[in-house]
C-alpha cells in the first residue's frame, strides 16, 4: 500500500501510486474483488432504503459500476448520473429510463438524457450518491483524479456519500485533505462496510 505521509504526502503522487496499482492487479483477481464489493453494496441499509441512487460511469481502473444500476433499476430505484456543464464545470444529475440510455459524454461522465431536466436538491432528498476514488482513508476522505467536481457538489448534497473500493485501496494513515474537500460517510470494500470516523 502506498504511504500517504512523508515524501509521498501529495495528492499528486498518491494518484499515480494507486493508479499504478490497480493497472498492475490481475484482472481475473479484480473481478472477483468487485463482485463482491458490488454484493456488499447490496447489503447496505442506506442502499435498501433511498429510493434515488446517483450512480457514476467506472473511468479507468474503477469498479464497474454497471451491474449495481441494473440491479438498481430491478429494485425500483430511481436511478441518476453525472453529467460535466463545460461552461460552468460544475455536475449535473440526471435520472435515466434505462441503462440503454446511457451513453458517455465530457471526460468520461454520462451524457444527458435528451429532454431531460438536471434533478434540484429537493429531487435528492433521501438520495445516496456513489463517489469515486482511487484511494480513502477511514475518515472518508479520498484522492480521485484531481478535477474537484465532486467535492464542489457534494458541499451541498443533502444525502449520505458512499465509497466503492478495493480494501487495497484504503490507506491506513490519513490522507493530505484541505477546507474544500468533503469526505465521504461510508466505505465498502470486499469484505466490510464501515461509517467513517471524523478525527
Amino acid at each position: 500500500m502506498a504511504s500517504s505521509q512523508g515524501a509521498d504526502a501529495s495528492k499528486a503522487s498518491l494518484r499515480n501510486q494507486y493508479l499504478a496499482l490497480c493497472e498492475s492487479m490481475p484482472k481475473v483477481f479484480s473481478t472477483r474483488i468487485d463482485n463482491s464489493v458490488r454484493a456488499m453494496f447490496g447489503h447496505l441499509d442506506l442502499y435498501r432504503d433511498a429510493r434515488t441512487v446517483l450512480f457514476y460511469l467506472p473511468i479507468h481502473e474503477e469498479i464497474d459500476t454497471y451491474p449495481l444500476i441494473e440491479a438498481a433499476f430491478a429494485d425500483g430505484k430511481r436511478v441518476c448520473l453525472p453529467h460535466l456543464d463545460d461552461t460552468s464545470s460544475t455536475l449535473s444529475w440526471y435520472e435515466l429510463e434505462s441503462i440503454r440510455s446511457i451513453t458517455r459524454g465530457s471526460r468520461g461522465l454520462a451524457a444527458p438524457p435528451a429532454g431531460a431536466r438536471p434533478l434540484g436538491v429537493k429531487d435528492m432528498l433521501g438520495s445516496l450518491c456513489l463517489v469515486p476514488g482511487l484511494v480513502f482513508d477511514g475518515e472518508g476522505y479520498r484522492v480521485g483524479y484531481g478535477a474537484g467536481y465532486y467535492d464542489e457538489f457534494l458541499a451541498f448534497y443533502p444525502g449520505d456519500k458512499v465509497g466503492l473500493v478495493r480494501s487495497v485501496q484504503v490507506s491506513s494513515n490519513p490522507l493530505p485533505h484541505d477546507g474544500h474537500d468533503i469526505p465521504v460517510d461510508v466505505l465498502v470494500t470486499e469484505g466490510s462496510i464501515w461509517r467513517c470516523r471524523r478525527i
